[in-house]
């Protein structure tokens, strides 16, 4: 009955969306299930699309040239213990055509027998069924190609647990004919412990570190050697647990067949009774059977501050990043061109950060799994350093038939798996991506926009016993965040849908972030910056725009969702709630000074620069004040 309710009801939104603008309710939550998918953009271009989707491999021919010629160089990677290096590629083609292009393959076997036999129903010979790594037009660093035949191409390759393969590819990407296989190259240690990822445990003394390697159980026990700077005599080791996932784990699409790469094993150690803000110094290692032990780099940590230690505290928050290529590979697309700004910028600026927030849509890998890996090293710098929290976006999660709330197929079939496996969280349940975390006077609660979050739901109840939880005297800065806009957002598709943000979002939330005086909520999933004023209700209930003193009388909410993918259209309707908007690339920055003064920055990734700002001031009796629907109970007994 469910489905066919369902069926019904997109049958007759459809026939009537044209012409008139629907508002959502209750009643008609089937026209969300069905309509209210991923990014609606206009035309038919689909701007979140893996790049390497647009590569017909099914369609690939075996063309071999005689006289064509690839070659990789150096022969072996890493040899200093370097998990990136630079690989020159010398292209030779007798016939030189403009849509000539070279393909990165990994491992670098990608003939039949790498196939299934479901695989075979769908191609022909050379058999290629698995997609590259990244790709170059022949033509990128040398103009001149098509009348020569002759380039030199570099590429940025990193150490993926396999060795790698370079092909020549005529016909462009729809209709591929190999032309020509290069050399075998490898890293010196393939299955080397690398991309280290911090995160918070449940407990606030305790930090977690995941990283990736080749290394199984059978093979290598892995743990993580850690001490107090300065105290290496102290020396302690931490195990790891060790998970992966497999091509059966994925739910369709490119996920489970051109996709798939191996994703080796990732391991998560446990670093427990931790001094607060202390640094750490730490670095991953396992022991072989032999007794030899692998050691990763060694790197660095500051401890969490106790809950509500009246310290400076700084957090950055963004969503929809995406994954850069700093040697113009896979670009022709342009799918994510500020991720490359967006953490080069935080780079620079790592001193003076404590906590990431990436609020879901990260890799935007789609179900090319390497892409994964290639997101890891390229936020390696900021993850090894300071946590790193991640909520599911819809390029995580989304998959038709699989329990997302979303029936849309937005995360390529991967359904969530990749993202709880290669990232901790301190979830009950990973694959509900929803959870609580302190972090000195901020008290954050995670939601997860691709699970229902309406009323009467289990996360419903986790969110309110989430925000009831906050000790508002030891921690007054309470912080909602999600990736999918269910406050306000003055984005274009929002607008032609008249709601402004997702439907039925604020219908079942803004009560709750009123009652329990949500300071601030933080969205992604737009591509953009917007700050809504202190709102309840649709109505602005603060005047002020700079400076915020005073009771809580509304929440303050940001979209935050121009992390590096393509920027999204505002609405040209005004929304009176709208205080600042920027187009363009950033991230924000969150400074508590103490319990009672915190300062809200948006910086463009560009330059680094404050292009947007508020300050908060209050004392403690102001978040317990009574406002409207915000009231605790009160007895006339006495």
């Amino acid at each position: 009955m469910h489905r066919m309710k369902i069926q019904f009801c997109f049958i007759f939104v459809t026939f009537l969306t044209p012409f008139t603008s629907i508002p959502l309710t209750h009643a008609t939550s089937c026209y969300y299930r069905t309509l209210a998918g991923g990014h609606r953009q206009g035309g038919s271009t689909k701007f979140n699309e893996q790049p390497l989707a647009e590569i017909a491999i099914y369609e690939a021919v075996l063309a071999l040239h005689e006289d064509a010629s690839v070659k990789a160089s150096p022969n072996v990677l890493g040899l200093k213990g370097e998990d990136t290096e630079w690989v020159t590629i010398q292209v030779d083609h007798p016939e030189p055509s403009p849509d000539d292009w070279v393909a990165v393959f990994s491992p670098a076997q990608f003939n039949g027998s790498t196939c299934s036999f479901e695989d075979y129903t769908r191609i022909q010979p050379p058999y290629i069924c698995s997609s590259p790594i990244k790709f170059m037009n022949a033509s990128h660093e040398n103009p001149d190609y098509v009348n020569t035949g002759k380039s030199s191409l570099r590429l940025q390759i990193i150490n993926q647990r396999s060795d790698f393969s370079f092909a020549l590819f005529s016909g462009g990407y729809s209709k591929p004919e190999l032309k020509a296989v290069s050399n075998t190259i490898t890293f010196a240690n393939p299955k080397a412990p690398l991309y280290p990822r911090l995160a918070l445990g449940k407990s606030w003394d305790e930090m977690t570190v995941t990283w990736s390697s080749g290394y199984n159980i059978d093979e290598a026990v892995p743990f993580v050697e850690w001490a107090m700077k300065g105290h290496h005599q102290a020396q302690s080791r931490s195990p790891a647990g060790t998970l992966t996932f497999t091509q059966n784990d994925m739910c369709g699409g490119a996920a489970r067949g051109v996709g798939w790469r191996d994703p080796g094993f990732i391991h998560t150690a446990f670093l427990k009774n931790l001094w607060p803000n202390m640094v750490y110094m730490y670095r991953m290692g396992h022991m072989l059977q032999n007794g030899e032990y692998v050691w990763s780099k060694t790197y660095s940590f500051k401890a969490s501050p106790y809950p509500g230690q009246d310290s400076l505290q700084r957090v950055i928050i963004f969503g929809d990043m995406g994954k850069g290529e700093r040697d113009g590979s896979n670009a022709y697309s342009n799918k994510h061109p500020g991720a490359i700004n967006t953490t080069d910028t935080l780079i620079k600026d790592l001193e003076n950060y404590d906590i990431v927030l990436h609020i879901g849509d990260m890799s935007y890998a789609n179900g090319y799994i390497s892409q994964w890996d290639q997101f890891l090293a390229q936020m390696e710098p900021i993850s090894s350093k300071v946590p790193y929290m991640v909520a599911s976006g819809n390029h995580e999660r989304d998959w038709p038939n699989s329990g997302s709330f979303y029936d849309v197929d937005d995360s390529g079939g991967e359904c969530g798996v990749p993202a709880e496996t290669l990232f901790y969280v301190p979830a009950e349940n990973r694959a509900k991506f929803w959870y609580s975390m302190d972090y000195g006077m901020f008290h954050f609660c995670v939601a997860d926009t691709e699970h229902d979050w309406r009323i009467g739901t289990e996360q419903y109840a986790f969110i309110e016993k989430c925000l009831a939880s906050a000790n508002r005297h030891k921690q007054p800065w309470l912080i909602f965040v999600a990736h999918r806009v269910l406050g306000y957002s003055s984005n274009e598709w929002y607008g032609l849908e008249g709601s402004f943000e997702e439907p039925m979002g604020r219908e079942h939330l803004q009560h709750l972030w009123q009652k329990y005086k949500v300071d601030i909520a933080f969205f992604g999933h737009v591509h953009n910056y917007e700050r809504v004023c202190p709102i309840y209700q649709n109505q602005c209930v603060n005047n002020e725009k700079s400076h915020y003193s005073g009771t809580v009388n509304g929440t303050i909410h940001i979209v935050a969702g121009g992390g590096g993918s393509h920027l999204s259209d505002f609405s040209e309707l005004d929304t009176v709630w709208s205080i600042h908007k920027d187009h363009d690339f950033g991230f924000v920055k969150l400074t508590a000074f103490n319990q009672s003064s915190l300062l809200m920055e948006y910086k463009k990734s560009s330059d680094g620069e404050v292009y947007d700002s508020f300050t908060i001031t209050r004392e403690y009796k102001d978040v317990l004040a009574c406002v409207h629907d915000g009231c605790e109970p009160v007895t006339l007994a006495a």
